[in-house]
């Protein structure tokens, strides 16, 4: 059978591939069995030839590499649930970590970053939001390529530097909302630089399936980002954007292209504003049709807002205990967004389930939503914990992309465009000759850059100007850097605009 067994009630509850695009939640309080429910559902996807990609905040989702343990327990509930073919065996897996550790290092340019998930990133207001949108479209029109945080400080160095002349032509230039995002830059770095750089990450490597058809489950280690809230979500909100903009319309298939999981997802929506959650239920809505589904994990069913509720079809609420008026507002809202079952007080229910039990309601044929059913959830065929760091090693060794991402590539970009126009502004015009891409040592840091010479004067100033703004005749290493960004990134203004995604400017739509 196809369908994806889930547990069973009155009668087994499945849930159908043809409808794992239509999005779903999971919720719950702590330790009542969501990852559980996530392990479950992410190897019957698996097991479809579906690739799904996961967040592991505590650990214990790595699981899924390792085969697990037969017990009395877990036999017990096989008998009870008559769950056909059980074994216990493990799930093609590919480790991924933000800091490159206990996983492949996972990057985007800041370019494709953009602005706006990039100020979310940094915590910054409206307005210093604006000075960095300023500074992108400056980059845009010059050509500088924006690859890492090197990049992006040089940029806005000169933009402080030669803010009288910028103003002018993009508008006013605050020299307190530039230093304000210098020195968030700066807490950025503490965690969050390793994130910018290149190879940037190539979305067919989290589509993939192994030899025998089975889809690939990308776990992001996030034991230490999710200490990061806001780069936590914004890195899996630009993700959903790259695969949002990326992925052609496909209409609805047997099976969905890629199963998106994203745990703790009260983090994305935590102080949101109203045009973020419109632009996300968007999205959300659309990117069915681009066949990849989304699935929401928070404690709570109102942790996300109504108008993204409203998209998720498949759904598995394991207990909430109502010791607070905020848990029982929870318990209520989740209550009433079930198909009713006249043989169960589902409000009552909520508050009884034990750990591995949950409210379980599924698209089922034409994609009506089944009656809500009490479920005992499946166990999975995977370990139910963490594993060692000697199993993480031996599993990144057979990973199919080992080595494609391991080591740092560090191109000439504005950083060096900018020290080098800097240092040779009063030197006599001189053709500079061409120079490869760099690479970097094999160790993830970025090999040490020669801080250019300060201007010498302020003539020197008036020319360095008019050369990055203006444009004379001293671009011969430009047209070479976009011709090399070109294999990963568009050259044009336009095509980086585009490149940023939908959801780079979600924050930003609002002001304008």
């Amino acid at each position: 059978m196809d369908d994806i067994l889930i547990g069973k009630g009155e009668r087994p509850v499945h849930l159908l591939p043809r409808y794992g695009n239509r999005h779903g939640l999971v919720a719950g309080a702590t330790g009542t069995g969501k990852t559980i429910s996530l392990m479950v559902m992410a190897e019957g996807f698996s097991r479809r030839g579906v690739p799904v990609f996961m967040a592991d905040v505590k650990g214990d989702v790595a699981g899924l590499a390792m085969a697990g343990t037969p017990n009395e327990k877990i036999q017990q509930r096989v008998a009870q649930i008559g769950i056909q073919g059980y074994t216990n065996e493990a799930s093609p897996v590919v480790f991924w970590d933000l800091y490159g550790k206990a996983g492949h290092p996972v990057r985007a340019t800041v370019s494709e970053v953009g602005p706006s998930l990039l100020g979310r990133m940094l915590e910054i207001n409206d307005t210093q939001e604006g000075m960095l949108e300023i500074a992108f479209k400056l980059a845009d029109d010059r050509g500088l390529l924006l690859l890492d945080l090197d990049d992006l400080r040089a940029l806005l160095g000169f933009v402080a530097d030669n803010r009288k002349e910028i103003s002018t032509k993009y508008g006013l230039i605050s020299t307190q909302s530039i230093a304000a995002i210098q020195r968030a830059l700066l807490g950025l770095e503490r965690g969050g630089e390793a994130l910018f750089g290149e190879p940037a990450l190539d979305l067919k490597d989290l589509m993939r399936t192994d030899t025998s058809g089975r889809g690939i489950v990308n776990i992001l280690t996030a034991d230490q980002l999710i200490l990061k809230p806001r780069l936590y979500s914004s890195f899996l909100l630009w993700l959903l954007s790259e695969l949002f903009e990326n992925l052609p319309e496909v209409g609805d298939l047997d099976k969905p292209k890629l199963v998106f999981f994203f745990d703790e997802a009260h983090l994305l929506f935590d102080d949101a504003p109203t045009s973020l959650r419109q632009r996300v239920e968007q999205v959300v809505r659309i990117i069915r049709s681009k066949g990849v589904g989304v699935y929401f994990c928070s404690q709570f069913p109102d942790d996300v807002p109504n108008e993204i509720l409203g998209q998720l079809g498949n759904r598995v609420q394991h207990a909430l205990r109502a010791y607070t008026p905020r848990d029982q507002k929870a318990v209520r809202t989740a209550a009433e967004t079930f198909v009713a079952n006249p043989k169960l007080n589902v409000a009552k229910a909520i508050a009884e389930l034990a750990v591995g039990e949950a409210l379980v309601s599924m698209l089922q044929d034409k994609g009506v939503p089944m009656p809500v059913e009490r479920t005992m959830i499946c166990p999975p065929r995977c370990r139910m914990g963490a594993i060692t760091p000697d199993e993480r090693t031996t599993v990144r060794a057979k990973s199919p992309i080992a080595g494609k991402y391991d080591t740092r590539v560090n191109r000439e970009s504005a950083y060096e465009i900018l020290g080098k126009r800097s240092v040779s502004a009063d030197a006599p015009a001189a053709r500079p000759s061409a120079a490869p891409p760099r690479e970097a040592a094999p160790s993830q840091d970025r090999a040490p850059r020669q801080e250019p010479a300060p201007a010498k004067d302020e003539s020197t100033l008036g020319t360095q100007v008019s050369d990055i703004l203006w444009g004379t005749t001293r671009r011969q290493g430009m047209v070479e850097a976009m011709a090399k960004q070109a294999a990963r990134t568009v050259g044009s203004q336009i095509g980086r605009q585009i490149l940023r995604g939908v959801l780079g400017g979600i924050l930003g739509g609002s002001r304008r």
